[in-house]
């Protein structure tokens, strides 16, 4: 039996509502296929910074470091800048363990409609760039609150990072048999680091990936394609900042930030990856234990998936689309009235009726 340490940073606002429903569903996951989840919770988001100054303690990524992964809820408080919850925790976790892959899935459910989809389901992945580009802190400000005022902000683009990224969309194309790779660019107008983007790339592909179609889209124009025809992309290959907004747009596509997860992968496994929905906080709904969590959820099959196990993640997928195929339960984000509680319990059961029906059947 496998055995795995998982850090659970549940953090602000709707986070540890969410949280709860996916340890739950991860307590039935571990009971039913056998392996062994070792949780452990840190209470860093926001009012520990209130209170202690910081986001994380000073030894915060050695303690990260012991373990197999991190599920991470939301981070993001009124109180609290918000260049100091994602720049003293997100950020450095993210750039320290070299997680330079966000993967977000972006993926038709059932009972959820799309005006966009032209009733063809919408399936495809984007693999953002995550350690470096545009989100580098690189840069500064002179002449603060004078008439000249200036602010420098660099994109910061290296051969190493464009490679490693590359590999990454183009390893997971080939092992699920998926056809094509279409890189985002900007090269027109950004010469210098998308030009570097553009070269090394197609290179990669080229030399190393030769049984994929690639093609490659100026970031505005594939954002309309995004809308007019969503089915055709099969991985979207994308820098830090084109990938952030574009995996957003393909959320949109398919329900909402409530639906969609996200994994921040070290695929090389020398330093844990981390897991989190894509939603934030939403201090708007929070204690109000009305957020849906079936993004949390989703990212904690992403983990396993991860983590080795497949079967156990591809149940919990299949769980939260056997709950939404019935439809009678959904959180209010999705048309329903359901509580989180009553949404995960939900996934919970249908996750565990797959094996009643396998052994009836």
């Amino acid at each position: 039996m496998a055995d795995y340490r998982i850090a659970v940073i549940a953090g602000d606002g709707i986070g540890p509502e969410v949280m709860d429903e996916a340890l739950k569903v991860l307590c039935e996951a571990e009971q039913e296929e056998g392996f062994s989840l070792e949780i452990q919770a840190f209470p860093w988001n926001s009012e520990y910074y209130l209170e202690h100054g910081r986001m994380m303690p000073e030894d915060g990524l050695d303690t990260l470091q012991t373990f197999d992964a991190i599920l991470f809820g939301a981070i993001g408080d009124a109180r609290v800048p918000d260049e100091v919850t994602i720049w003293e925790l997100i950020m450095p976790i993210r750039k320290g363990f070299r997680q330079y892959v966000n993967f977000r899935p972006v993926k038709s459910l059932p009972g959820i409609p799309s005006l966009l989809a032209n009733g063809e389901d919408i399936d495809f992945v984007i693999f953002r760039e995550n350690a470096e580009g545009e989100y580098s802190d690189s840069g500064g400000r002179l002449y603060a609150g004078q008439e000249g005022e200036i602010a420098i902000q660099n994109t910061i683009m290296t051969r190493t990072g464009v490679e490693r990224i590359t590999r990454a969309a183009c390893r997971y194309a080939e092992e699920h048999g998926l056809g094509k790779v279409t890189s985002a660019t900007k090269s027109n107008a950004v010469i210098h680091a998308n030009k570097l983007w553009d070269e090394h790339v197609r290179r990669i592909v080229e030399e190393e990936f030769g049984g994929l179609q690639f093609e490659q889209y100026y970031v505005d124009a594939l954002a309309a394609y995004f809308v007019q025809r969503p089915q055709s992309f099969d991985v979207v290959l994308a820098s830090n900042l084109f990938g952030d907004i574009l995996s957003d747009l393909g959320s949109g596509l398919v329900g909402g930030l409530g639906l969609s997860p996200s994994g921040n992968i070290n695929p090389e496994k020398d330093y844990p990856s981390m897991f989190e929905p894509v939603h934030g906080s939403a201090p708007d709904i929070a204690g109000q234990g009305i957020a849906n969590p079936i993004a949390q959820i989703w990212s904690a099959a992403l983990m396993l998936e991860h983590l080795g196990e497949k079967r156990a993640a591809g149940r919990i997928v299949k769980a939260i689309e056997d709950v939404l195929a019935e439809g009678k339960v959904k959180t209010r984000d999705i048309g329903g009235t359901a509580t989180t509680r009553e949404m995960g319990s939900a996934i919970g059961e249908a996750f565990k009726n797959q094996t009643t029906k396998a052994t009836e059947g």
